[in-house]
């Protein structure tokens, strides 16, 4: 689908080095918009999806585990692309250990990276937003925001937090302009997941709990962000839309 307002528009992703992030660089290309890829280092296979889809690519350096660099990242994104009409805080990382054993380190690492992270690019973005009552943010939450999971205690608390600060700007940025919303993924079918999908057994476990009978692709979770940051979502405030093909209600 083409949402023509998008066209030109100045959009800032965090995590667009792979799989979901990646995707959805390369969706909002598609919509001819300008993609600022925030990480500590460039993707020349970001750049050529979103320059082979029509669109403007520019890397931002900035390390998310480094709070110091946050607001002079987006103050480069303003420079670089002339504003910022979207921002998508797709970056995300997942540590595992049991729970009686797991290091304070690894806590805050995950919480620093996955929920301080996205608050404070958050806020600067506000910054920008809010004067000109005009802006789509979307974070990316989890099933793990409504689930509990096993040994990863720092991503649920991080996805759950991801999912209470959504509300929570959208309270008071909704009557600004200023539409705040997350994505939920289910089981999306990344490398990251190469391990469950190799799996037989889990993969079928898997499977069989999905109501849609396949694994997600990241061109799922791309089509629901587009559709965060058009205009048809202009009415939609404060939601952790899952796109899980049925997984939360089975």
């Amino acid at each position: 689908m083409q949402y023509e307002e998008l066209r030109g528009k100045a959009v800032a992703i965090t995590g667009a080095s792979r799989g979901i992030g990646q995707a959805i660089a390369r969706a909002f290309a598609e919509q001819g918009a300008m993609i600022a890829d925030l990480s500590r280092s460039a993707s020349l296979k970001t750049r050529t999806a979103v320059e082979t889809a029509g669109g403007r690519y520019v890397h931002i350096q900035c390390d998310l585990a480094n709070v110091e660099q946050i607001p002079g990242a987006v103050k480069a994104v303003i420079d670089a692309l002339g504003g910022l009409d979207v921002l998508v805080n797709n970056a995300g990382t997942q540590i595992r250990h049991p729970c009686a054993d797991f290091p304070l380190k690894d806590w805050q690492y995950v919480l620093a990276v996955n929920a301080t992270a996205t608050f404070l690019l958050c806020q600067e973005a506000g910054r920008f937003m809010l004067p000109r009552h005009s802006g789509k943010i979307i974070n990316m939450a989890s099933m793990l925001s409504f689930q509990g999971g096993y040994t990863v205690p720092a991503y649920a608390a991080s996805k759950g937090a991801v999912a209470q600060l959504t509300k929570s700007l959208s309270n008071e940025w909704a009557k600004e302009g200023v539409n705040v919303n997350a994505v939920a993924p289910g089981y999306i079918d990344t490398d990251l997941n190469a391990a469950l999908i190799a799996d037989a057994t889990r993969n079928r476990q898997i499977l069989e709990r999905i109501p849609a009978g396949r694994w997600g692709k990241p061109e799922d979770i791309a089509s629901a962000v587009v559709f965060l940051a058009s205009r048809g979502a202009d009415y939609i405030n404060g939601i952790v839309l899952p796109v899980d093909g049925g997984w939360l209600g089975a």
